[in-house]
Order: structure tokens, then C-alpha cells, then sequence
């Protein structure tokens, strides 16, 4: 068997299994490695495709959903070829670039300002833009994440009734600094895009939820520099035109 695998062999060592018998070991946990990759690489393809296609949201529902084409998710979890939320975000980023390069940037700035009219629609409650508007990594199921702070989530909701929006909300567990806490989100659509708000307390404006893609504090993007972003978009557009 381990001569099927000459690729792995110093070329100053003959290919036999006689000299390889003292690292059969390595050569086990080389091969495995080997298994492991390329079906923690087929599980995050398939993952950004349910994501791309069907409009999956959630990282960790799309990778549950497509780890059941290659076994059961606890065996697969165990066996680490589960491929994490940054290999998935890699395969959608480059499913987007590749498919739509063209319309890309229209969608983009469309959304970005949809997202500025909310965030300046939510100024009383230090709104910050998320997610895959800020990044740019969007399809056209992509929706809008603000996150707003508010001690009374009455309070945003008598803004939209004001406005006669329509609107859902929901609790959502969220892990924040080791603890499991329950948030309200508030749901609203404008032309088709959802956009999902949720609501925090005043005082953890300053605590940054942690990205579920980097494992670091998540990116975010206030009125005034979203109006930046914005703003070097056009004039990159004019420059081109």
C-alpha cells in the first residue's frame, strides 16, 4: 500500500516498503491528512454553493447541510473535516468573483446605500453596519446586518410603527464573552433585501461581537464611514468612466 504513494518519498530514499517500515506511522497520518483536506475542501465548496444558490444564511447551516452528502455530521465533526467558516466565506467570496463580475458592483453600492438610509433611519441608537454589505462579499439573497444599541427595544419599535414599517422580531441566543445571552433581532424588507437588526444593550457598544468567520472582533462601519466607503466607490467609478 505505501508504495502506491511514491509522491511522498525523498528522492534520496528508494520507494520500498522495507525503508519506509519505520515511518509507517508518519505515512498513516499523511494519508489521512490527505483524506481529511480534500473532503473539509468538498464540504466548503458544497457549503458556499447553498449559500450562492439557495440563499443559506448561516454559515453553520450550510456546512451541516452540506456535510450530510459525505457522512454523519457527529462522524465528520470527530474526524475534523468539517471545514471552518473562513474556508467556506474563501469558496463563496470566489464564487462570487468568478459568476458575477459585472453585476457586483451595482449590487453592491445599491446596498450599501439601502444600508446607509437605515442607518441614518436608526441614528438615535448608534447603528453600525455588518456582515456582507461591509465586506462585499454579496449575492442577490444577501441581506442587510445593522447592529443597534438600545436599553428599550420598545423604543426602536415605536420608531418604526411611527414610520408605519412593518416589521418581525425574534430573541436570538447569542455567545458574547463566554456567556450565552438572549438578543432581540427586528426584521424588516425593503424592495426584497431583509434587513436584519440586532438590538444590544447601551453598554456593550463598545464590546465588539467577535466574527464568526476571523474569530476576531467583527468589522463594522458607522454612518460616517460608510458615507466614505460609498463615497470612494463613486469617485473610483467616475475615475473609470
Amino acid at each position: 500500500m505505501l508504495d502506491a504513494f511514491p509522491h511522498y518519498c525523498s528522492n534520496s530514499i528508494p520507494c520500498s516498503s522495507s525503508n519506509l517500515l519505520p515511518f509507517r506511522g508518519v505515512w498513516a497520518i499523511l494519508v489521512i491528512m490527505r483524506k481529511d483536506d480534500k473532503i473539509r475542501g468538498l464540504i466548503a465548496c458544497e457549503a458556499a454553493r447553498l449559500m450562492y444558490e439557495d440563499g443559506v444564511r448561516e454559515y453553520r447551516d450550510a456546512k451541516r447541510k452540506a456535510a450530510k452528502r459525505f457522512g454523519p455530521e457527529k462522524a465528520l465533526s470527530l474526524g475534523s473535516h468539517l471545514p471552518s467558516n473562513a474556508e467556506i466565506h474563501e469558496e463563496l467570496a470566489r464564487l462570487i468573483a468568478s459568476n458575477e463580475e459585472d453585476l457586483l458592483p451595482e449590487r453592491l453600492l445599491r446596498l450599501r446605500l439601502t444600508a446607509l438610509a437605515y442607518l441614518e433611519l436608526f441614528s438615535d441608537f448608534s447603528p453600525y453596519l455588518v456582515g456582507s454589505v461591509l465586506s462585499g462579499a454579496v449575492t442577490e439573497k444577501s441581506d442587510i446586518d445593522i447592529h443597534l444599541f438600545s436599553d428599550s427595544i420598545e423604543t426602536v419599535e415605536d420608531l418604526l410603527r411611527g414610520r408605519g414599517m412593518e416589521f418581525e422580531t425574534e430573541t436570538v441566543p447569542i455567545r458574547k464573552g463566554g456567556v450565552i445571552r438572549d438578543y432581540t433581532h427586528i426584521y424588516l424588507e425593503d424592495d426584497g433585501t431583509v434587513i436584519e437588526c440586532s438590538v444590544y444593550p447601551v453598554e456593550e457598544r463598545r464590546n465588539r461581537t467577535v466574527s464568526s468567520i476571523t474569530g476576531k472582533p467583527m468589522e463594522r462601519a458607522g454612518v460616517a464611514r460608510l458615507r466614505k466607503i460609498i463615497a470612494g466607490t463613486l469617485g473610483a467609478d467616475e475615475e473609470e468612466s
